[in-house]
């Protein structure tokens, strides 16, 4: 089932390679805003899961019970699904579609690197699960100063700069931030500390991986963190003041 589903993201991304004049990068790129765009719905619900639950821990009624039942938390426990039934609001209502995505998400990312065979296995490999195309293997993967499947670096006064690496990491950072939001009340709870510290972190390592592994990859990331960001705008969730770190509350 898995080897089916990525045969067929293969056969699309050639599709679109050989559509756009055999531009590797620029297929990797409408490849993933494609995805994306039919991922939408479940983006869509999952934004509207997280702005609910924002809302009702926002209200007066939440707080109250909070305060309340603080020093007992079976009771509270018990306090909260009554408020979440009421209200008709699932608290797994936002996990559900990112689960539902994540699948999707990794069978994108691994057909872009099996497209990207460089050594006789992996372009063997690669002709396995391709349905009509053959003729199109090896993939020209030049794309403006980069071969996609090496590490990038470009060359400014002699040195080389990892442009890539350092657009995914800003761009990881912004997604991020835009993405994961703190419950209210628990700025200094384990949640939003583990919040907080995934914002600041995930996007260096984001960041290493397109350092370390094939610049196709760190396009990948780029058009994904930017095609996010963009539907979370769309969605009124563009919050750009959570950008910047408040220091004045710590």
């Amino acid at each position: 089932m898995w080897d089916a589903f990525i045969t067929f993201m293969i056969n699309i991304l050639l599709y679109i390679y050989n559509l756009v004049g055999q531009n590797f990068g620029l297929a990797i790129i409408l490849f993933t805003i494609l995805v994306r765009l039919l991922m939408y719905p479940l983006t869509a619900r999952q934004v509207k899961s997280s702005k609910a639950m924002q809302d009702l821990q926002k209200s007066k009624k939440w707080q109250d019970i909070q305060e309340k039942y603080k020093d007992d938390k079976e009771k509270l426990a018990q306090k909260q699904m009554e408020v979440y039934q009421e209200m008709g609001i699932s608290p797994f209502g936002s996990c559900l579609p990112l689960l539902l995505q994540f699948p999707i998400i990794i069978g994108l990312y691994q057909a872009i690197i099996r497209t990207l065979a460089v050594t006789p296995v992996q372009l063997v490999n690669l002709s396995k699960h391709i349905n009509d195309g053959a003729q199109l293997i090896p993939i020209n993967s030049q794309f403006l100063w980069m071969e996609l499947s090496e590490p990038e670096r470009l060359q400014i006064f002699g040195l080389g700069v990892p442009i890539l690496a350092i657009l995914v990491v800003i761009t990881s950072y912004i997604q991020t931030k835009m993405v994961s939001t703190s419950a209210p009340g628990d700025d200094g709870g384990q949640g939003a500390q583990m919040s907080k510290a995934m914002s600041l972190y995930m996007p260096f390592f984001m960041g290493y991986l397109a350092l370390t592994f094939a610049s196709g990859l760190a396009l990948y990331f780029i058009a994904t963190n930017l095609t996010t960001i963009a539907q979370y705008v769309i969605l009124g969730q563009g919050d750009f003041k959570n950008l910047i770190p408040n220091f004045s509350s710590s």
